[in-house]
C-alpha cells in the first residue's frame, strides 16, 4: 500500500494486483472526505514537503502536464483495453510470437528467438533471464516476457486460462521460453511508446523478422467490439461462470448506456 513499489517482481508476489484498485479508492475516499470538510493544504503537489519535494527532490517539477486541459481533457476516453492479461509492455512480442506460429513454424524447429527492447523494460521483463524463462509461479508468469511469448505462441491467446499454476509448468511451454532472449535496442521508443519485436532463427539456418509498431488496444490499433466479446467471454469462462449467463450479460451490455434502470444488471446471475 506503500506508493507502488515494484518489488513484488522479485518473488511473484500478489500486490501488484491491489495497486490500480487502491489507488482508485483512495481518490474516493479522498473526495467524499473533502465533500464532508475534511480539509487538506492547498500546496500538497508544490509546497516544501509536498508530493514532488518527497518523491522527486533531485528535478525541478513540471505541473504543465497536471494542469494543461484541466476540466476539459478526460482521460478515460483514451483508455487502452489489453488483448492479453500480462504486462502492457510484453503484449506487442506476444502478438509477435502468435504471428510468428501462424506462419506455420514448428516449436521444434526453432533454434533461438532473439527480441529487440527498451532498456527500461529488461528490470521487469527479462531478467534474471533464466528464472524468467522458467517463472516461479503463475502470476510472476506475467511479467515474464519469455514465457508470455511462448504461451501465446502455443495457445494463440495470453488470458487468465494462460497463467493457471498447471499451464506455467507445461514442458512444451518452458522449452520454447528458454530459447527466448533478449537485446537492447538503442533505437526503442519506450516509454513512449510499446512496440515488439522478434528475430527466430531455425535449425536450418532461417531466419524469420517480425516486428510490430505499437499494443493492440491503444489509440493506434484499438480492440474491435468482437475482440473485447471474445476477452469478457474468457474472463468469466475462467471464473466459473455459465454461458448462458455470459450471452444474457453481453446482450445486457450492449444497451447499457441506454437504460437508466440498470437493475437488470444486479439480477443478471439470479
Amino acid at each position: 500500500m506503500a506508493s507502488g513499489i515494484i518489488e513484488y517482481l522479485t518473488e511473484g508476489a500478489s500486490t501488484k494486483r491491489m495497486h490500480a484498485g487502491w489507488a482508485a479508492q483512495s481518490g474516493i475516499r479522498a473526495a467524499l472526505m473533502a465533500k464532508d470538510g475534511f480539509d487538506g493544504p492547498h500546496t500538497v503537489f508544490e509546497g516544501r514537503h509536498g508530493f514532488y519535494r518527497a518523491f522527486a527532490p533531485s528535478l525541478t517539477a513540471d505541473f504543465t502536464p497536471v494542469l494543461d486541459k484541466l476540466g476539459q481533457r478526460w482521460l478515460m476516453q483514451t483508455i487502452a483495453f489489453k488483448p492479453y492479461a500480462c504486462g502492457t509492455m510484453t503484449q506487442p512480442y506476444i502478438d509477435c510470437a502468435i504471428a510468428l506460429a501462424r506462419r506455420g513454424i514448428k516449436p521444434e524447429n526453432i533454434r533461438d528467438i532473439i527480441c529487440k527492447v527498451g532498456e527500461g523494460t529488461v528490470h521487469r521483463l527479462w531478467e534474471d533471464l533464466a528464472v524468467k524463462q522458467r517463472p516461479p509461479n503463475a502470476y510472476a508468469a506475467k511479467f515474464s516476457t519469455p514465457y508470455c511469448m511462448a504461451v501465446g505462441f502455443f495457445d494463440g491467446k495470453a488470458g487468465l486460462a494462460q497463467f493457471t499454476p498447471e499451464r506455467i509448468i507445461d514442458p512444451a511451454v518452458l522449452a520454447l521460453a528458454g530459447k527466448i532472449g533478449y537485446v537492447v535496442d538503442p533505437q526503442n521508443p519506450y516509454p513512449a511508446n510499446f512496440t515488439g519485436h522478434l528475430r527466430a532463427t531455425l535449425n536450418d539456418g532461417e531466419s524469420v523478422e517480425i516486428e510490430r509498431p505499437w499494443m493492440r488496444g491503444g489509440a493506434k490499433e484499438p480492440l474491435t467490439l468482437r475482440e473485447l466479446e471474445n476477452k469478457f467471454r474468457d474472463n468469466a469462462l475462467h471464473g466459473g461462470w455459465r454461458e448462458p449467463l455470459i450471452e444474457r450479460m453481453l446482450a445486457l451490455y450492449q444497451d447499457i448506456f441506454h437504460q437508466p434502470d440498470v437493475g437488470a444488471l444486479r439480477h443478471a446471475g439470479q
